[in-house]
């Protein structure tokens, strides 16, 4: 696949889990393979390298041969907090995010948000559903560094509220919104894992 611009992706990871009882998500088996698994397989298709935004188990994510990238702060900040992490390591002008928890989301998917980041000149491509936005699915240009940095610093934590602010083109997935499935208990993996 030919790309004019280099891409980093990054699979978050860094979460606490307390609905998985703390459970560290991306290292729970779904059909015989870790969760982050899946999630770093589709994102090595499309990005040039790819890291993992983790803040515990860093020697088990360790062995997947990527480079590992923990929040700023061990306050566990939340995904803004893991994609500071990342645009602070790139070396890219676009990062290509997703959480570790959506074994359903695959590289065409990624690629459709890059795609049309590149083509609609904006600043954030996020994943949407047809009624409402998933923002930890998402290309974004690392440029808006500064801005994720201060808004962090002010104490703020919420994407969509970060999101506003910023040039933004919804990419729709509204004929597939079961791509955005992810796995936040221990009965939502059952099921997921019962479906075949």
């Amino acid at each position: 696949m030919a790309r004019q611009t280099k891409v980093t992706g990054v699979i978050l990871a860094g979460g606490l889990a307390r609905r998985m009882n703390n459970q560290d998500k991306g290292l729970i088996p779904f059909k015989g393979r870790v969760m982050v698994s899946y999630a770093l397989a589709e994102m090595s298709k499309v990005a040039d390298q790819t890291v993992v935004n983790a803040n515990r188990n860093l020697q088990e994510y360790q062995q997947f041969g990527l480079p590992i990238v923990s929040d700023q702060t061990d306050h566990f900040d939340g995904p803004l907090a893991g994609i500071l992490a990342a645009m602070i390591f790139a070396k890219t002008d676009i990062l290509l995010v997703m959480p570790c928890d959506s074994p359903l989301f695959k590289a065409s998917h990624l690629q459709k948000l890059l795609s049309t980041l590149t083509q609609k000149n904006a600043e954030v491509a996020v994943a949407f559903d047809g009624e409402r936005l998933h923002p930890v699915f998402l290309a974004i240009k690392t440029s808006l560094k500064p801005s994720l940095q201060d808004y962090l610093q002010s104490g703020g934590h919420r994407m969509d509220n970060w999101l506003e602010r910023q040039n933004i083109v919804k990419v729709d997935f509204c004929t597939e919104p079961e791509i955005f499935t992810n796995i936040n208990t221990l009965l939502e993996l059952s099921d997921l894992e019962a479906q075949g």
